[in-house]
Parts: C-alpha cells; structure tokens; sequence
C-alpha cells in the first residue's frame, strides 16, 4: 500500500529543492485546477498521457495537504468511511441523500 504521509513530504520537499511556491495558496489551488482541466483535455481527446495528467492532479494536491499541514491520508480515510455509511435514494431520477453518517469522533 502506498503511504500518502511519506509521499506528501517528498512532494513539499522537492518543491522546496526546486524553488516551486509552497506559500501562495491561491496560486495552488489555482494550479491544481488547471491540472485537472489537462487531464479532462486528455481524457477528452483520448490522449496517451491522461494517466500522467492525473498523477499531475494528485501530486499539486498531496503537495497542497503538507503545506496547509493536512494529513490527507487520515482525511481520506475518514471521507470513505463517511460515504459507505451514506443511504441514497433515486427521486424523480436524482440519487439523493437520505441518511447522513454521523460519527462525534469526526466532529473533534
């Protein structure tokens, strides 16, 4: 299994060897976005590189995680568990939510 805590800090320590930003944060979820904007171009033209395009996605967001100090590894856990514990229901066609999961350990 891959270790998101190891892989977000050799992410924030290249950018760091580099002289990429680690402090506009705008800035980065700016260049996030436009990853995810190439890798749908990828998707959507059917290109070779769409995998590499959405690792791109990935590594601007587990370097984003370290630099807000957000251990995504533990947040995605926790957001999975959320999701299987969610009820739905299809109405008029639209899947929508009709049981939240609520756990008071998430709320701390």
């Amino acid at each position: 299994m891959v270790d998101l805590k190891k892989i977000q800090k050799e992410i924030y320590q290249n950018k760091l060897d580099k002289g990429f930003n680690v402090t506009d944060i705008n800035k980065e979820f700016c260049l996030t976005y436009g990853e995810m904007a190439e890798a749908y171009e990828a998707w959507r033209k059917n290109k070779y590189d769409l995998g590499e395009e959405l690792a791109d996605v990935i590594i601007y967001i587990l370097g984003l995680s370290e630099i807000l100090n957000i251990d995504l590894e533990s947040e995605i856990l926790k957001k999975v568990n959320k999701n299987k514990h969610r009820e739905y229901k299809i109405i008029n066609g639209v899947n929508i939510r009709v049981k939240e999961y609520c756990n008071e350990d998430d709320k701390n």
